[in-house]
């Protein structure tokens, strides 16, 4: 057996990346996306919706004690969890759209970690300079003025990621009352922990390890390049056009020669401005979340020495591969994949606004307790028990009429409730809240099934005629 000698780091050590500021079209709809975005996440919690007297007038609110989820005019209870999961079908089948369409544009444009890395360098070139400027800073070391720049950086990092904490948790109380109890430090601690664990994460992800977390941290990267094809757009250096890279003079000597030369000069402006270190004329790589900036930053080199733009530019191989050929190039958005994923986002939106179009503001779960499954009666009768839990969603109180269908003879006994009828409860339940009963139902001797029944608890509003049913068995003593 031979020993096998690895050479060289298990791992990368980390490069210093000083993106350069740039200007252009796609630099613009990061800028317009931001300020969306945050405003979105920082202010929503203050927006106000009535619904009404005793019920939270927060337009957006996750209300754990009372166990609600408020969306400005829907409220869900913990019962309807599968809206949730509605949602996050939708969400997963909206980024696997994009990446068929333009590849990892939600990296570029709308990840959490993009938009406040966006926003950390924002603040860095405010005070210490464009990307020429901190190289040469970090190199001539500390000074008076360079630590006041450092501290001053570093303050402003820490309020945004003390603000997105602390938005987050406005997300689970109302807003203005929660801030004015931080500020007068009668918050719950609960609070002043979240916000601290935020503000660390935000302050460490978007201030320090900024393109790690794309690269090695998120596991988007690796999935996305499973899902996609040849036909997603992609951010893309036409070597096509650009190859053999010379100077600009020496590239007006080729050419007055008839000879050909690439219309790129070698600049590395697309490597200066990449927030991750890319060069994307070495293809398609890992570090490139597509964000668009390099093409910004040749346009603008591409102006300046007379050249025509998008040299780099959202691109397929397969249209460089058609140029080559001498043919032009094919878009094709719509496509088996893109209308699939389209087809599903609509199929599920559809079942979950026609859910929420018809729910009903009442109803009823029910659990048959286990142990035991069935007790026998003194008379020869059968009894079996129910935990059933009653729903109103009105805000406003209710009588509510529980009966049950399916087991001939049955009649009905709760605790701490007088029957109606022998087959019917009349239960009170309060406005917008749950009522957890401890039912019986028994079975005279000589109607006992011989074996397992289904049986249907049903619960009705006499005034509007609503109603709501659940199913569950009704189990008689195993026959021999």
């Amino acid at each position: 057996m031979t020993e096998t000698n690895i050479e060289g780091p298990l791992y990368a050590p980390r490069k210093k990346v000083y993106p350069q500021a740039v200007h252009g079209r796609f630099r613009r709809i990061k800028w317009a996306l931001l300020a969306i975005t945050l405003s979105i996440y920082y202010f929503t919690p203050f927006l106000r919706w009535n619904r009404g007297p005793g019920l939270p007038d927060q337009a957006v609110l996750i209300d754990l004690p009372a166990r609600r989820f408020y969306f400005f005019f829907i409220e869900l209870w913990p019962q309807e969890v599968y809206y949730f999961t509605g949602l996050l079908i939708i969400a997963a089948l909206v980024l696997f759209l994009m990446n068929a369409l333009a590849g990892r544009v939600w990296c570029g444009y709308l990840c959490p970690q993009t938009v406040w890395t966006d926003l950390f360098y924002a603040v860095e070139r405010l005070i210490e300079g464009d990307r020429r400027d901190r190289i040469t800073k970090d190199k001539h070391g500390l000074t008076v003025r360079r630590v006041g720049e450092l501290a001053l950086k570093h303050f402003i990092w820490l309020m945004i990621a003390w603000w997105t904490g602390g938005a987050w948790v406005l997300y689970f109380a109302d807003a203005p009352t929660l801030v004015k109890e931080l500020v007068t430090f009668h918050a719950p601690m609960v609070a002043y922990v979240w916000i601290g664990i935020l503000t660390f994460t935000t302050y460490t992800l978007a201030g320090f390890m900024r393109e790690q977390v794309c690269i090695y941290m998120c596991p988007w990267p690796r999935i996305q390049a499973a899902l996609t094809d040849e036909w997603a757009l992609n951010v893309t250096y036409k070597y096509d056009r650009g190859e053999p890279r010379m100077s600009v003079k020496k590239a007006e000597v080729v050419r007055a020669h008839g000879e050909t030369a690439g219309d790129c000069i070698d600049c590395h402006q697309c490597v200066n401005v990449c927030p991750t270190g890319v060069d994307i004329r070495q293809g398609l790589q890992l570090g490139c979340v597509q964000c668009g900036l390099c093409i910004d930053a040749c346009n603008t080199v591409m102006k300046q020495v007379g050249r025509p733009p998008d040299l780099i530019a959202y691109d397929t191989d397969i249209n460089i591969q058609r140029r080559l050929a001498g043919k032009p190039s094919v878009y094709r958005p719509i496509r088996a994949r893109t209308l699939l994923y389209s087809g599903l986002i609509v199929l599920v939106a559809a079942v979950m606004v026609y859910a929420l179009a018809t729910r009903g503001s009442l109803d009823i779960n029910v659990l048959h307790e286990r142990n035991p499954l069935f007790v026998t009666l003194s008379n020869g009768g059968v009894r079996n028990d129910y935990t059933v839990r009653l729903l109103n969603k009105r805000p406003t109180a209710r009588v509510m009429q529980v009966s049950v269908s399916g087991v001939p003879g049955a009649r009905l006994q709760a605790v701490g409730v007088d029957p109606d009828a022998k087959d019917r409860l009349d239960v009170e339940v309060g406005q917008d809240q749950t009522r957890e009963l401890r039912l019986s139902v028994m079975v005279p001797s000589e109607r006992v099934p011989s074996k397992s029944m289904n049986i249907t608890f049903e619960v009705k509003d006499p005034q509007t005629g609503e109603m709501a049913t659940a199913v569950d068995h009704f189990v008689p003593p195993t026959s021999n």
